[in-house]
């Protein structure tokens, strides 16, 4: 009864649910134009916008309460109890000025002596104040801490007269020469800045205590991408430190409007997250759109992106990845020239790409940095791999199984002939050696790198040579699951190409039951699936389908001085791209040969 159930619903119309459905709407604002033409654009509609506002105003009916004089806002505050307790919680995690007070703090919440990464150390500034830092092991730089953090603070001849100049604020300004020395008021404040690999100083009498960058811990060196390798291109990848791949996009967009904020993701390991887009080109709404999803989140722990685009993404339960991950820097700029917004989470070498389309998928970055009639070829390779990977072993399921008049004579009588002593139905056989193959591809994954691709390709001529001589199938399914395998390695995208091998078991049980119409109904829902998802407000399959203004780019990588505007689909602030013409050399050339 349940599964009739779910078949009906299928097939029958159900008004969609109304949920909190972030969709990004035209705005009769935007238009083709530079960016002042779009800040001036909103700097009238704040304007007039205020205008009304000051004549709501003044019309406002006399029974409306006037605003509250301080005195009356201060006695309302005072009776409100989640006010009190909201101001006891912040005057408790306020700094004392009483140093003692403050280690006992420090010491109970970072669990000291127990916890043996945290280390406290006593001094005494200029030979006179007392002090002590705090700082935890492994995260900060010892070098750091010993010769711009205790040498001139210890140091007698940095202070003339040291009951005077021994204050943060003298410290401060006068004797770290460190950069990146900040103040912090409260407790919470500097625990996180602690557990980050900074360290904090607190000075007897003082009510703020200092915070000084010396993050130093080890991380791995920027290498070549695995994935994503080109031939022509860059050939620097993400790594797991967060400012170092924030870095790394800043390198190449060197933009003064190029926006980075920093989010913090997971409530027990307090991670973080950096948010990049560039103001004046990518989506107010969108960005906002994409900081609200990630202040929402109520987790403990969060490793990474792959985690984080989990949580965010518009479809869960769909298996085309809605959020594209990609781990090379100069791909991830691209995507910011064309208004799109970038998250890169700290511990893992990928940056993730909102919002994004099913074509974007198909794209790799070398298709920019080669001629477009190459690029263009590639691409069509791709595709054409795609659907190969999808629907190669259905269609021959089907073949064989219901539709042997669509197949030449004689080469009915050579798949019959190949398979006389076979003694498996075909379905049997196909899911074998499909089976076998992911069996193999995983096993060279996990394998050391030494001995990973050795193991898959013996392992497959092996085993595909074994099974023809023991009679288990035959030597065209071989052929069949090869053309298949290297299909979905020509997906660029490794979330896709685990999406298309899932959907490849489904068509195969399609065509096994209904032959190419099983195919067809396939195609059919799964195609209508994927044209209602969205990515962050964006239709899945734009701009084919709904269609929208586009540069020659999406399965044509059509020439650069033909792509002249931004992806409508985005309303990006500014849509231009180029000037006009793009080549003016071309322009100068033919003017002179008129003269």
């Amino acid at each position: 009864m349940g599964l009739f159930n779910t078949i009906k619903k299928l097939f029958i119309y159900r008004e969609p649910l109304q949920g909190d459905q972030f969709e990004l709407l035209e705005d009769a604002s935007e238009k083709i134009g530079s960016p002042s033409q779009t800040q001036q654009t909103n700097t009238d509609e704040i304007i007039n916008q205020n205008a009304i506002l000051k004549g709501a105003t003044d019309k406002q009916p006399k029974g409306k309460k006037s605003p509250l004089r301080v005195e009356e806002w201060n006695m309302e505050r005072q009776q409100d109890p989640a006010a009190l307790k909201a101001d006891t919680t912040a005057q408790v995690d306020r700094i004392s000025k009483d140093l003692q007070q403050n280690r006992l703090r420090i010491e109970q919440e970072l669990n000291i002596p127990t916890n043996r990464d945290a280390k406290v150390r006593n001094l005494r500034i200029g030979k006179s104040a007392k002090a002590f830092i705090v700082y935890i092991e492994g995260m900060a730089d010892r070098s750091t801490i010993n010769d711009f953090i205790l040498r001139p603070l210890m140091m007698g001849d940095n202070f003339k007269t040291p009951q005077e100049e021994c204050s943060a604020d003298y410290i401060l300004e006068n004797i770290l020469t460190i950069d990146g020395v900040t103040k912090a008021s409260d407790y919470t404040h500097t625990i996180s800045q602690i557990l980050e690999g900074k360290t904090a100083l607190f000075i007897d009498g003082s009510e703020f205590c200092l915070l000084v960058e010396s993050r130093g811990f080890e991380k791995r060196n920027v290498d070549q991408p695995v994935t994503e390798s080109v031939i022509s291109g860059p050939h620097e990848s993400f790594i797991e430190d967060l400012r170092t791949n924030l870095t790394l996009v800043r390198k190449i967009v060197k933009n003064k409007n190029l926006i980075t904020e920093i989010l913090p993701v997971g409530k027990t390991n307090n991670s973080k997250c950096g948010i990049m887009y560039i103001d004046g080109i990518a989506n107010k709404k969108i960005v906002d759109e994409v900081k609200r999803r990630i202040q929402s989140l109520d987790i403990d722990f969060v490793l990474g992106d792959g985690m984080l685009s989990q949580l965010i993404e518009d479809h869960p339960m769909a298996l085309f990845p809605q959020i594209l991950r990609t781990e090379r820097p100069d791909r991830t700029a691209s995507f910011l020239m064309e208004g799109k917004v970038i998250i890169i989470s700290d511990g893992t070498p990928h940056a993730s790409i909102v919002p994004v389309t099913f074509f974007h998928m198909m794209h790799a970055s070398e298709d920019s940095f080669i001629r477009w009639q190459f690029g263009t070829f590639l691409r069509l390779v791709r595709y054409m791999g795609m659907g190969l990977a999808m629907l190669l072993p259905a269609l021959y399921i089907a073949l064989t199984l219901f539709h042997h008049e669509m197949i030449p004579t004689e080469l009915i009588l050579a798949i019959e002939e190949s398979r006389e002593n076979v003694p498996f139905p075909v379905i049997v056989e196909i899911l074998l050696m499909e089976l076998s193959f992911e069996l193999i591809r995983e096993a060279g994954i996990r394998v050391p790198d030494v001995i990973g691709q050795t193991l898959g390709i013996i392992g497959a001529l092996i085993l595909g040579q074994s099974a023809v001589a023991a009679n288990l199938v035959s030597p065209i399914l071989v052929i069949i699951v090869s053309i298949t395998g290297l299909g979905s390695f020509a997906i660029p995208n490794y979330d896709l190409a685990i999406a298309i091998r899932i959907i490849r078991f489904v068509f195969i049980a399609l065509a096994a039951v209904l032959g190419f119409y099983g195919i067809a109904i396939g195609i059919f829902i799964i195609g209508g699936f994927a044209c209602s998802m969205k990515s962050f407000g964006i239709p899945y399959f734009t701009p084919v389908a709904p269609r929208a203004r586009v540069n020659p780019d999406i399965v044509i990588r059509g020439p650069l001085w033909k792509q002249t505007l931004r992806p409508d689909s985005t309303n990006p602030l500014d849509k231009t791209r180029t000037g006009k013409p793009v080549r003016g050399w071309v322009n100068r050339r033919q003017r002179g040969d008129q003269k």
